[in-house]
């Protein structure tokens, strides 16, 4: 099936025949469907914090001893989609045709004195002509003028500010750090995942505002970038599962989606770490409720992390697992992990396994999912799923649920719930060492999704997504955060929403 070139590329790029082989067989047995119990609710699976609670949970994080802690801050992508529509329009209007009122290229055009990027010196005064529109929409897209349709999203001017300051989605992660991400020393530490093509570019983002902003916030940023390693790109087929080629007779390999991050996830050396998106920022005056949850999810996780660790302890005292001490501890730990964490195990044949599988669960990374409520149409979100005999907290994308199954769609359409990607993590063992989270992978919880190259169908293999199977044999608990606290930017025109406007 390969060529000798074909193995020489594999090699290249640091993967291996066997690699790409079982890619391959995943596109012709494809995955297995989630065995979804049920929807996590408020009912079982989600807390819903009282003001008692939030202020404990806070007061946990303020006082816990954490060795480091770091965000991590997933950012390779590059700005296409958020000007998808935009360019859609663009070329329209270089046909000599006008775009419709009501389209979402009208509504930038209609409101670009609004837009952080905007400036009397790059964009005129606004008119309400064909010509106008035209010229806009390309000083913004193009080399001409901002090309932001080829910049990632990090270095995109999101928020304008009474002083006249203009931040990037990267400058607005910054400062978020310091808000609630400090460690002892007064640093703030990020990592943030890049594509190498964007170095430069984030690199004179934080140039441009690092001094200031430490001045400003009494802070010292230690900021780390990583990139996706080439090794976690999978392999591309024809809709026949054959490897795809490209004109040049060389096999296609695409990035694998955001679960290749927990490669870079598992070289963070701090113990505490928080995740969310570059797009996911908002203007500063909503920092205080959105520092005051981040700091509430900490908190319970690092309780859970505590629970957790004093379990270990006491397993580590027993010298007989068939006395009542540790029957006692046993029935413990298993009414926690079933209230904590909707875990339910299979019955055990004996003590000796009883305590072997309960040690085993409770020995593992920790994270604390933030969850908003749905107000829109159910689907991919936090879910309780059964895998083995055994039940856990998961989140699920909508591409991995069955909607064929009248279970899983029942499931689906009593979800109260979604996911914002806002997250915390301890990555230690009870010992003080870290995790190897790739042995915590569920290999089976990726997915196939349909793209093209060059006008040419193709079938693309996704890893299992960084906060989908990538951490499916975590602890999790699911915490529900208020709306306010996510406000990511799909498309440009989102900008215009209130949580980033003055």
């Amino acid at each position: 099936m390969f060529t000798q070139n074909d193995l020489e590329q594999m090699e290249e790029r640091g993967s291996s025949v066997r690699q790409v082989e079982g890619q391959l067989d995943h596109f012709r047995k494809g995955f297995p469907w989630m065995k979804i119990v049920g929807p996590a609710t408020p009912q079982r699976g989600i807390s819903v914090l009282s003001e008692s609670d939030l202020n404990v949970a806070v007061a946990y994080y303020e006082s816990a001893s954490v060795d480091g802690k770091c965000k991590f801050v997933p950012a390779s992508g590059a700005a296409s989609r958020m000007f998808k529509t935009m360019f859609a329009a663009l070329s329209v209007l270089n046909e000599g045709k006008d775009v419709p009122e009501d389209s979402p290229s009208r509504k930038l055009v209609d409101n670009i004195e609004k837009f952080a990027f905007y400036s009397k010196d790059m964009f005129g005064e606004p008119s309400d002509t064909m010509a106008y529109r035209k010229d806009v929409l390309s000083k913004l897209l193009t080399p001409t003028g901002l090309n932001y349709g080829a910049k990632p999203k990090g270095v995109i001017k999101f928020h304008r500010y009474a002083d006249g300051e203009c931040r990037t989605a990267f400058a607005e992660h910054l400062v978020e750090a310091q808000a609630y991400m400090r460690n002892s020393d007064g640093s703030s530490n990020l990592v943030v995942t890049i594509s190498p093509e964007h170095l430069d570019l984030f690199k004179a983002a934080l140039e441009e505002v690092k001094d200031v902003y430490e001045k400003k916030y009494g802070v010292r940023y230690n900021v780390t970038f990583t990139y996706q390693n080439p090794a976690t790109d999978t392999i591309a087929v024809d809709l026949k599962n054959r490897p795809f080629r490209t004109e040049k007779d060389e096999l296609l390999f695409r990035p694998g989606g955001h679960g290749a991050l927990i490669y870079n996830l598992n070289k963070v050396s701090e113990e505490l770490v928080s995740i969310k998106n570059i797009d996911n920022v908002a203007n500063e005056r909503l920092l205080p409720v959105t520092a005051t949850y981040k700091k509430a999810l900490m908190g319970k996780c690092l309780q859970l992390r505590d629970r957790i660790f004093g379990y270990l302890r006491e397993f580590d005292g027993v010298t007989d697992a068939s006395s009542a001490e540790c029957r006692n501890l046993c029935d413990t730990v298993e009414s926690f992990l079933d209230r904590e964490l909707c875990i339910q195990l299979p019955l055990a044949r004996d003590c000796e396994e009883r305590m072997r599988v309960l040690r085993a669960k409770l020995d593992r990374p920790v994270r604390v999912c933030g969850m908003v409520r749905n107000e829109g149409e159910p689907g991919g979100g936090p879910y309780v799923v059964s895998k083995e005999g055994a039940t856990s907290l998961q989140i699920l994308e909508s591409v991995q649920i069955n909607r064929e199954s009248e279970g899983a769609m029942e499931a689906m359409s009593r979800a109260t719930h979604f996911n914002p990607v806002d997250l915390v993590c301890c990555l230690r063992n009870y010992k003080g060492e870290k995790f190897d989270l790739l042995n915590y992978v569920d290999l089976e919880a990726g997915f196939i999704s349909s793209k093209s190259y060059q006008g040419r169908e193709l079938k693309a293999l996704e890893l299992p997504g960084l906060w989908n199977g990538a951490m499916s044999d975590w602890n999790t608990a699911f915490v529900e955060v208020p709306l306010e606290t996510f406000n990511p930017v799909k498309e440009v025109v989102d900008l215009l929403k209130s949580a980033h406007q003055l």
